[in-house]
Protein backbone atom coordinates (compact mmCIF):
# COMPACT_ATOMS: atom_id res chain seq x y z
CA UNK A 1 0.00 0.00 0.00
CA UNK A 2 2.99 2.36 0.62
CA UNK A 3 4.57 1.95 -2.38
CA UNK A 4 1.55 1.49 -4.86
CA UNK A 5 -0.99 2.93 -3.38
CA UNK A 6 -4.11 1.66 -1.51
CA UNK A 7 -6.24 1.18 -4.62
CA UNK A 8 -3.28 -0.33 -6.50
CA UNK A 9 -5.05 -3.59 -8.15
CA UNK A 10 -2.07 -5.54 -6.13
CA UNK A 11 -3.04 -4.34 -3.07
CA UNK A 12 -6.59 -5.72 -4.06
CA UNK A 13 -4.78 -9.48 -4.90
CA UNK A 14 -3.22 -9.16 -1.37
CA UNK A 15 -6.18 -8.13 0.06
CA UNK A 16 -8.79 -11.27 -1.56
CA UNK A 17 -5.39 -13.49 -0.66
CA UNK A 18 -5.61 -12.44 3.30
CA UNK A 19 -9.16 -12.92 3.32
CA UNK A 20 -8.94 -16.57 1.81
CA UNK A 21 -6.09 -17.26 4.49
CA UNK A 22 -8.39 -16.31 7.42
CA UNK A 23 -11.73 -18.10 5.61
CA UNK A 24 -9.25 -20.95 5.21
CA UNK A 25 -8.69 -20.89 9.48
CA UNK A 26 -12.42 -20.38 9.78
CA UNK A 27 -12.58 -16.83 10.82
CA UNK A 28 -15.04 -15.19 8.07
CA UNK A 29 -15.52 -12.71 10.08
CA UNK A 30 -11.92 -11.11 9.37
CA UNK A 31 -12.18 -12.73 6.07
CA UNK A 32 -15.33 -10.56 5.30
CA UNK A 33 -14.55 -6.97 5.18
CA UNK A 34 -10.97 -7.92 3.49
CA UNK A 35 -13.08 -9.30 0.75
CA UNK A 36 -15.11 -6.43 0.66
CA UNK A 37 -12.39 -4.10 0.14
CA UNK A 38 -11.08 -5.65 -2.78
CA UNK A 39 -13.99 -5.88 -4.93
CA UNK A 40 -14.25 -2.26 -4.34
CA UNK A 41 -10.69 -1.70 -5.43
CA UNK A 42 -11.17 -3.46 -8.52
CA UNK A 43 -14.54 -2.67 -9.42
CA UNK A 44 -13.00 1.33 -9.34
CA UNK A 45 -9.62 0.33 -11.20
CA UNK A 46 -10.44 -2.70 -13.34
CA UNK A 47 -14.56 -2.12 -14.06
CA UNK A 48 -17.63 -3.88 -13.01
CA UNK A 49 -16.78 -6.90 -15.83
CA UNK A 50 -12.77 -7.51 -14.95
CA UNK A 51 -12.08 -11.38 -14.33
CA UNK A 52 -10.91 -10.19 -11.24
CA UNK A 53 -13.98 -8.64 -10.20
CA UNK A 54 -15.75 -12.07 -10.95
CA UNK A 55 -12.49 -13.54 -8.32
CA UNK A 56 -13.30 -11.07 -5.84
CA UNK A 57 -17.34 -11.78 -6.45
CA UNK A 58 -16.75 -15.67 -6.06
CA UNK A 59 -14.60 -15.60 -3.08
CA UNK A 60 -17.68 -13.34 -1.67
CA UNK A 61 -20.28 -15.32 -2.27
CA UNK A 62 -17.98 -18.29 -0.85
CA UNK A 63 -17.76 -16.32 2.36
CA UNK A 64 -21.62 -15.60 2.67
CA UNK A 65 -22.13 -19.23 1.92
CA UNK A 66 -19.89 -20.12 5.32
CA UNK A 67 -21.97 -17.75 6.96
CA UNK A 68 -24.94 -19.30 6.06
CA UNK A 69 -26.53 -16.28 4.22
CA UNK A 70 -27.32 -18.08 0.82
CA UNK A 71 -29.56 -15.01 -0.04
CA UNK A 72 -27.00 -12.52 -0.30
CA UNK A 73 -24.26 -15.33 -1.83
CA UNK A 74 -26.84 -16.40 -4.95
CA UNK A 75 -26.36 -13.18 -6.69
CA UNK A 76 -23.05 -13.09 -6.21
CA UNK A 77 -22.04 -16.33 -7.51
CA UNK A 78 -24.90 -15.46 -10.79
CA UNK A 79 -22.62 -12.45 -11.77
CA UNK A 80 -19.31 -13.90 -11.07
CA UNK A 81 -20.12 -16.15 -13.55
CA UNK A 82 -21.99 -13.75 -16.17
CA UNK A 83 -18.57 -12.20 -16.17
CA UNK A 84 -16.64 -15.18 -16.46
CA UNK A 85 -18.74 -16.32 -19.25
CA UNK A 86 -18.64 -12.97 -21.00
CA UNK A 87 -15.21 -12.63 -20.69
CA UNK A 88 -13.40 -15.99 -20.86
CA UNK A 89 -16.21 -18.09 -22.90
CA UNK A 90 -18.59 -20.46 -22.18
CA UNK A 91 -16.11 -23.17 -21.67
CA UNK A 92 -12.85 -22.11 -19.42
CA UNK A 93 -12.12 -23.07 -16.72
CA UNK A 94 -13.14 -20.50 -14.25
CA UNK A 95 -16.30 -20.79 -15.72
CA UNK A 96 -16.76 -24.77 -14.91
CA UNK A 97 -15.27 -23.55 -11.22
CA UNK A 98 -18.40 -21.04 -10.93
CA UNK A 99 -20.89 -23.24 -12.15
CA UNK A 100 -19.10 -25.61 -9.70
CA UNK A 101 -19.90 -23.29 -6.61
CA UNK A 102 -23.20 -22.13 -7.96
CA UNK A 103 -24.50 -25.56 -7.83
CA UNK A 104 -22.93 -26.55 -4.53
CA UNK A 105 -24.92 -23.73 -3.28
CA UNK A 106 -28.36 -25.13 -4.72
CA UNK A 107 -27.09 -28.30 -3.35
CA UNK A 108 -26.66 -26.47 0.00
CA UNK A 109 -30.24 -24.85 -0.03
CA UNK A 110 -32.08 -28.30 -1.27
CA UNK A 111 -32.76 -27.20 -5.14
CA UNK A 112 -31.27 -30.50 -6.77
CA UNK A 113 -33.12 -29.81 -9.76
CA UNK A 114 -30.88 -26.58 -10.36
CA UNK A 115 -27.60 -28.12 -8.96
CA UNK A 116 -27.73 -31.09 -11.20
CA UNK A 117 -27.41 -29.66 -14.49
CA UNK A 118 -24.90 -27.38 -13.42
CA UNK A 119 -22.58 -29.85 -11.87
CA UNK A 120 -22.67 -31.89 -15.20
CA UNK A 121 -22.35 -28.66 -17.37
CA UNK A 122 -19.33 -28.02 -15.21
CA UNK A 123 -17.82 -31.56 -16.02
CA UNK A 124 -18.36 -31.03 -19.60
CA UNK A 125 -16.42 -28.37 -19.91
CA UNK A 126 -13.98 -29.42 -17.38
CA UNK A 127 -13.60 -32.86 -19.53
CA UNK A 128 -13.17 -30.84 -22.99
CA UNK A 129 -10.68 -28.44 -21.53
CA UNK A 130 -8.30 -30.14 -19.04
CA UNK A 131 -9.45 -33.88 -19.61
CA UNK A 132 -11.37 -36.50 -17.43
CA UNK A 133 -8.31 -37.39 -15.21
CA UNK A 134 -7.50 -33.86 -13.84
CA UNK A 135 -8.04 -32.97 -10.42
CA UNK A 136 -10.53 -30.46 -10.96
CA UNK A 137 -12.94 -32.67 -13.22
CA UNK A 138 -12.49 -35.06 -10.86
CA UNK A 139 -13.51 -33.40 -7.83
CA UNK A 140 -16.93 -31.95 -9.54
CA UNK A 141 -17.37 -35.40 -10.38
CA UNK A 142 -17.63 -36.39 -6.58
CA UNK A 143 -19.71 -33.78 -5.88
CA UNK A 144 -22.56 -34.48 -8.32
CA UNK A 145 -22.34 -38.27 -7.31
CA UNK A 146 -22.34 -37.31 -3.81
CA UNK A 147 -25.50 -35.07 -4.97
CA UNK A 148 -26.96 -38.18 -6.76
CA UNK A 149 -26.25 -40.82 -4.07
CA UNK A 150 -27.92 -38.56 -1.74
CA UNK A 151 -31.18 -38.28 -3.96
CA UNK A 152 -31.46 -42.00 -4.19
Amino acid sequence: EKVLGAEHPDVATSLNNLAGLYESMGDTDRALPLVLRSLDIREKVLGDEHPDVATSLNNLAALYEAKGDTDRALPLFLRSLDIWEKVLGAEHPDVATSLNNLAALYKTTGDTDRALPLYQRSIDILEKVLGSEHPSTITVKENMNKLVLKLK
